[in-house]
């Protein structure tokens, strides 16, 4: 077991699996089956992230280094949320880009019954170290521990 020490960027506690990136998060291209077309798994369908592509991201401690892609990013998040479509978490080793940031805010203000902490700024050893499957319990203060 071990822990990781983060700042929050959208509050919450979790304990759910994890699943791991080693590349970013293209998140309208891994969040396009869920949001198109129901998908209730959001099964990702981002073909340029070996890590992720066809792996159910709902429900899932998403560990990650950062979001890449498009402007839309903080919009797809927000959406995935109201959806029920998103992952209990995101947990980044960098710092997390304002706009994926501004739609995971957004979607704790705005979403009653709806928790997505995210966490970012946990450094490349959390990212080193945690592996899918393993049990990822999130505190409020930015507490990640891996077990």
């Amino acid at each position: 077991m071990r822990k990781f020490q983060g700042r929050v960027v959208a509050p919450g506690c979790v304990t759910a699996p994890a699943l791991v990136s080693h590349g970013g998060l293209n998140t309208l291209a891994s969040f396009q089956k869920a949001l198109q077309f129901g998908d209730k798994q959001a099964t990702c369908g981002d073909q340029n992230n070996p890590d992720l592509y066809g792996k159910p991201m709902a429900g899932k401690a998403l560990c990650l280094p950062q979001t890449i892609g498009s402007t839309t990013g903080g919009l797809v998040l927000y959406c995935a949320c109201s959806m029920n479509r998103q992952p209990a978490c995101l947990l980044f080793s960098n710092p997390i880009d304002s706009l994926a940031a501004a739609g995971s805010v957004l979607a704790a203000v705005w979403l009653d019954n709806i928790s997505m902490p995210v966490i970012d700024c946990l450094g490349e050893e959390f990212l080193a170290y945690v592996k899918d499957g393993m049990t990822i319990t999130v505190q409020e203060n930015g507490v990640v521990r891996v077990d």
